[in-house]
């Protein structure tokens, strides 16, 4: 495979190319006086033909192309821009570093043009808060009471404040997740629920809550106890199903510490353990994501004496109940995060994955089409102490998506 091996001399290497590290996303405007080009542009070309080539452009060379001339301002703003942007192949996928512990503070990467963005997010107030996100659409949720959802699109700021969902209010563990309809822009969120039987640790109460934005409306849909299993905080719903992991609360090997539920969105068939598959090996993490309507996972492989150590990271398929191991992460890849925990961020969309250290701002992409694995350019952030934690999410650019 192709691509290089240390990410520092990655750094090193951009640096000498005199590649800039980060542009505010709200300054697009630097090459806003040169219009020399623009100018013979605009005599050649009518609005119709120059909106769809704009809408091919980059979302921050849309920004930019804003400021070329007042006529160029007026195309990317209207409606009919919009229209066809909605209508090109999606955005390559961005990737939103938090560098903070208790501030959502951050920078997203562009990895098009191989640029950082400082940009602010809306609505979230803390790092540690639950994110999920579908097609330009991001959703986030307390880490507290876990009753306070927003929903909104990042590049253009619009937000919206969802309804309480029902169900426990203080639960052990929730995993959230959301499904965008492309065509219709209508949204499902859904949201998993565990909590522990009192005084029964090998029994949990599990629920299903669904949120509809056609009616705006929330329902619960299963309620089940599960006996030797719990839920997690990994989910995510892919070509109407939703799939999200259990954990062994005891009794088991340790080879199967992991196991994977699927819960069909639309018969909403139960019991979920007859929907129970079983995950490649012994992981020490899992991390699902849907790219493409597949199911893929991100493991920790765990050494076969200790499974809680990690020696490696895979990427594997559902191909109906059985998993496809696409991808290993090659051992200097995997040298180059330095001392990486059991556990690691990691998220994907598109044909694009993100693997991310906790412990520090490397950021690694995967391309699945290409099978290729490269750094991304260095994050204008530094380790500023040692229990500094560094996490993030992916998100589709998008400017025609609302919530």
């Amino acid at each position: 495979m192709e691509g290089e091996t240390s990410w520092i001399s990655h750094c090193i290497d951009d640096m000498t190319k005199d590649i800039g590290e980060s542009d505010s996303f709200s300054e697009f405007s630097d090459e806003g006086n040169k219009e020399t080009t623009a100018v013979s542009v605009d005599l050649i070309l009518p609005d119709d033909l120059l909106e769809r080539i704009l809408a091919y452009l980059p979302i921050a060379s849309i920004f930019r192309a804003g400021s070329v001339s007042r006529r160029w301002h007026e195309i990317v703003s209207s409606k009919r821009f919009l229209w066809n942007f909605s209508h090109v192949l999606s955005q390559k996928p961005w990737y939103f570093m938090f560098t903070s512990s208790d501030e959502p503070v951050g920078y997203a990467y562009d990895p098009i043009l191989r640029k950082w963005y400082n940009i602010e997010l809306p609505c979230i107030q803390t790092p540690n808060w639950f994110i999920a996100s579908s097609c330009g659409l991001v959703c986030f949720m307390d880490n507290d009471s876990r009753s306070e959802l927003h929903i909104c699109n990042p590049i253009t700021k619009n937000c919206k404040k969802l309804e309480e969902p029902p169900g426990l209010k203080f639960s052990d563990y929730s995993a959230l997740s959301i499904s965008v309809n492309r065509t219709s822009h209508n949204y499902t969120i859904s949201i998993v629920k565990s909590k522990q039987v009192p005084g029964n640790f090998f029994q949990w109460d599990l629920s299903i809550h669904i949120y509809d934005s056609e009616t705006m409306m929330w329902a619960t849909s299963l309620t089940e106890v599960l006996t030797g299993w719990r839920g997690g905080d990994e989910s995510v719903i892919c070509d109407g199903v939703l799939y999200f992991l259990i954990y062994s609360t005891g009794g088991g090997t340790p080879e199967n510490r992991h196991g994977l539920v699927t819960y069909n969105l639309s018969s909403r068939s139960s019991p979920l353990i007859r929907s129970f598959i079983p995950v490649p090996g012994s992981l020490t993490c899992g991390r699902l994501m849907n790219l493409k309507e597949k199911l893929v996972m991100v493991g920790g492989i765990g050494k076969q004496d200790r499974s809680d150590i990690i020696k490696g990271i895979g990427i594997w398929v559902l191909d109906g109940k059985k998993w496809v191991e696409v991808a290993r992460m090659p051992h200097k890849f995997f040298q180059g995060f330095g001392e990486l925990d059991d556990v690691f961020a990691s998220s994907g969309t598109d044909n694009l994955i993100y693997i991310q250290s906790y412990g520090a701002p490397a950021l690694l992409v995967f391309d699945m089409n290409q099978k290729l694995w490269k750094w991304s350019l260095k994050c204008p952030v530094s380790k500023k102490f040692p229990l500094q934690l560094f996490t993030g999410f992916c998100f589709e650019p998008r400017l025609e998506l609302a919530p």
